[in-house]
């Protein structure tokens, strides 16, 4: 369903042949601290467990140990390492790229740029506080696209490569007055086609009660590839 890309990230070739419930563990000498630990649970698929050598050796797990899906979160836990509430990861299935390149971007979307700075600091003033920092979307990031509304930017996006991957991480923000008119799936479209176009697999990434996050992500053509939950720093 989903692309080499995510496929490659994601999962070692160790978890090609497990199940859902069945996980691996993958030591990891070059994750940072505040990734030092963390759990993917694959939709309908295995769960694979990334630790630093450090955290590895105090949690007693071996690269490549095979592990229970739940005994997985519950020796962590046990151990006293605390963990962030998990995000869903979500992606466009390959089916779906050439319909997002295909299809029209709206009249009233394009890419932003340094020229729109007053605008966009229209918008960002406009915005609830909380919301503004949970979409994380900034001018200065790879790619930013916006649609206006009678010349007033109405929604952004923005996404940046991730980690030094070919997987380009996507927020969004819709001001309040303007949601319900699907302002933000048109921004996402047209910034996704970008990122497609430049060889990057956009990512979609949302906490699991943030139900509006999700239904546009669904809406915009992205499936859940899984949850993944990392380490409380």
């Amino acid at each position: 369903m989903f692309s080499s890309t995510v496929m490659g990230h994601w999962l070692p070739a160790a978890a090609g042949d497990l199940a859902e419930g069945e996980g691996v563990v993958v030591i990891d000498p070059e994750l940072p601290e505040n990734r030092s630990v963390s759990v993917l649970e694959v939709e309908d698929g295995p769960t694979v467990v990334r630790l630093s050598p450090d955290r590895a050796a105090h949690l007693g797990h071996a690269h490549g140990e095979r592990i229970a899906a739940d005994e997985a979160t519950e020796r962590i836990t046990a151990a006293g390492i605390a963990l962030n509430n998990p995000d869903h990861l979500f992606y466009l299935p390959v089916e779906e790229h050439a319909s997002v390149l295909a299809e029209s971007a709206d009249e009233h979307t394009r890419r932003l740029s340094e020229e729109d700075a007053d605008t966009f600091a229209a918008l960002a003033a406009a915005a609830p506080e909380n919301d503004l920092d949970e979409a994380f979307v900034e001018l200065d990031h790879w790619l930013v696209f916006g649609t206006f509304v009678e010349g007033r930017l109405a929604a952004a996006a923005s996404m940046f490569p991730w980690r030094g991957t070919r997987l380009a991480d996507l927020g969004v923000i819709t001001l309040p007055e303007f949601r319900g008119r699907g302002l933000a799936r048109a921004t996402v479209l047209a910034m996704a086609a970008e990122a497609l176009e430049q060889g990057y697999e956009p990512q979609y990434r949302c906490q699991l009660d943030n139900a509006p996050s999700v239904a546009l992500a669904l809406a915009s053509g992205f499936r859940r590839f899984g949850g993944w939950t990392v380490i409380d720093d």
